[in-house]
């Protein structure tokens, strides 16, 4: 018997840890059991060969919001190719409609509802034969065969308890190789506290958490493994301190100041202790995304969320006063009692906040979730087709939307790419406040038909400086020198653009600079091995209102990859 577990992820940089997990799990039949990922940037054409050519004969896919168009192709498909093929699906996107899923698609035999690995498990039994029925499998939605005269029946299964945490498999010990200049994803906790409408995650109430020994047994691999990166699928990792502190502390006390570690946390559960101990961590050691969603307190309290704006404000502004963190808030926009206006403070407040990059979400109206059933009662209109996107509520008009969409990528690719930092920092003062500036950079997109066109980098720089120069007249020339600045912080550009004039730095002061540099190194540090000719080429010399600024390439920020400065 071949089973193929099959993931179409986001992008090739993400891995599946699902997939992964319910093979560990099974490993009694890991001879038997194939892992295949893809990204949904793959043609379905050439997904399908591929699952041909295994020729499996239990096809199992793991669905998502974000793949469900795709696994919803394939499955079409695959069933005229391999005819006898049995598939079986599971994830997020079908546990909570499993029965019109099966209704919608006759191709698919049953549905794994919530956690996957022991229905795996005994799936295979079943599959192998050491099971002979499917009515006692818990956590699955199957089709029953009829007799001859009768169609299949559809049958629900119980749910099944939520497992131990410390039975789960780790996946990466003989696996490492296979997540070669990928994302790895970690998960030392499943449930959640909390009950956020909008979020599947609130409908697992039974929080849990895998044992610390293991857990820090785990991280060590990671650490000695040199890991760029690893993201903790937690949600809320800080909900239990006792967890948190002990997970935190390890790692500071082990780090070997390679691996960076991602985590989701609610900030205004932060205590004095976690904050101190983060406060005491090396530059990019974690790195903590916190949904802040609104600031608009009738909202927050019909979403059923938990949350003190104001202890968020002061946890966040501390943590970034370190220095030494990178922080990502997120906010959603669609949200009940949230319009336009409301949605604009809410933006103010925690861009006020300056985290190291803001995103603009739009609600998901996902199955299963409370706001799901409260649809018709917000007027709550969203999209048919997956990732189910709002279009309007009876507070923000389809009109709202797409202004808040020009928004978003304004934000995106000015603010949260961390190329513009010193120029938005004066252009914010010539509007009323930081959501009018995006707001107005997004119609100067519009009226000169910027929109909807693949920019580049530099083109990017050369737009910004045309709209400040318009916004702020009397600031032109400064605007030129703050984007020089922002531009050479980031990248050693060999062909100066139009918008930063002519080279500051003649040829002789180079020289001369790079002549006392290479004898002294008064501020090229780490540069002993080179000579003046390479520490050139690995630097930059810029000269702003008589004063000459250098870049070194060599020593960038651990958070905002940004070139070091000096002021010579």
């Amino acid at each position: 018997m071949k089973v193929l577990l099959t993931a179409v992820n986001a992008k090739y940089i993400h891995s599946n840890l699902a997939v992964y997990s319910l093979k560990g799990y099974a490993s009694e039949y890991s001879e038997n059991i194939g892992i295949s990922e893809y990204t949904i940037n793959q043609g379905t054409d050439e997904i399908l060969a591929d699952i041909y050519r295994q020729a499996p004969e239990v096809l199992c896919f793991s669905c998502y919001v974000w793949n469900a168009i795709y696994v919803r192709q394939l499955i079409t498909e695959i069933k005229k190719v391999l005819p006898h093929v049995h598939i079986w699906i599971g994830g997020p996107e079908v546990s909570y409609n499993a029965l019109d899923f099966l209704k919608r698609h006759p191709q698919v035999e049953g549905v794994m509802r919530g956690e996957g690995e022991e229905t795996f498990l005994e799936l295979m039994h079943y599959f192998t034969g050491k099971i002979t029925g499917l009515e006692n499998v818990k956590g699955i939605v199957y089709r029953r065969p009829g007799d001859v005269d009768t169609e299949p029946v559809i049958v629900e299964n119980p749910w099944r308890p939520a497992m131990d945490m410390d039975k789960l498999p780790f996946v990466y010990y003989h696996n490492l190789e296979k997540f070669e200049n990928k994302i790895i994803y970690y998960e030392s906790g499943r449930g959640c506290p909390f009950t956020c409408s909008y979020c599947l995650s609130s409908i697992d109430r039974c929080l849990r958490f895998r044992s610390l020994q293991l857990v820090k047994k785990e991280l060590q691999f990671f650490i000695d493994s040199g890991v760029p990166q690893v993201k903790f699928v937690d949600r809320t990792f800080n909900c239990s301190h006792k967890h948190a502190m002990g997970v935190w502390s390890y790692l500071a006390e082990h780090d070997k100041g390679k691996t960076n570690f991602h985590f989701e946390v609610a900030a205004d559960l932060l205590s004095e202790e976690e904050l101190e101990l983060i406060e005491s961590m090396r530059p990019g050691l974690i790195q903590l995304e916190i949904g802040v969603q609104s600031t608009n307190p009738d909202t927050i309290r019909e979403i059923r969320r938990v949350m003190k704006f104001d202890k968020v404000s002061k946890c966040v502004s501390r943590v970034r006063a370190g220095e030494n963190v990178h922080q990502h808030l997120d906010l959603i926009a669609g949200l009940p009692y949230e319009d336009y206006e409301s949605f604009r403070h809410s933006f103010n407040d925690v861009y006020a906040l300056r985290p190291d990059q803001l995103q603009l979400g739009f609600l998901k109206v996902l199955k299963g979730s409370h706001m799901h059933e409260m649809a018709g009662e917000y007027q709550l209109q969203y999209q048919d087709r997956p990732p189910f996107e709002v279009l309007s509520t009876s507070w923000l008009p389809y009109s709202d939307v797409i202004r808040l969409k020009g928004i978003e990528e304004m934000v995106e690719v000015y603010y949260n790419s961390g190329q513009f930092t010193n120029t938005l920092l004066l252009l914010e003062r010539a509007f009323p406040n930081a959501f009018a500036m995006y707001e107005e950079l997004s119609g100067y997109y519009k009226k000169n038909d910027l929109n909807m066109v693949n920019h580049s980098r530099i083109a990017r720089y050369e737009i910004l400086f045309d709209f400040a120069a318009e916004s702020d007249v009397m600031n032109k020339k400064t605007y030129r020198e703050l984007l020089t600045v922002d531009l050479y912080l980031r990248d050693n550009v060999k062909n100066r653009p139009a918008f930063a004039g002519e080279p500051t730095v003649t040829k002789e002061e180079a020289a001369k600079f790079y002549t006392e540099e290479a004898a002294w190194h008064n501020y090229l540090k780490g540069y002993e091995a080179y000579d003046k000719r390479q520490m050139r080429k690995m630097t930059h010399l810029e000269k702003i209102n008589g004063r000459l600024l250098l870049f070194d390439y060599k020593n960038r920020s651990l958070l905002t990859n940004q070139a070091s400065i000096f002021y010579i």
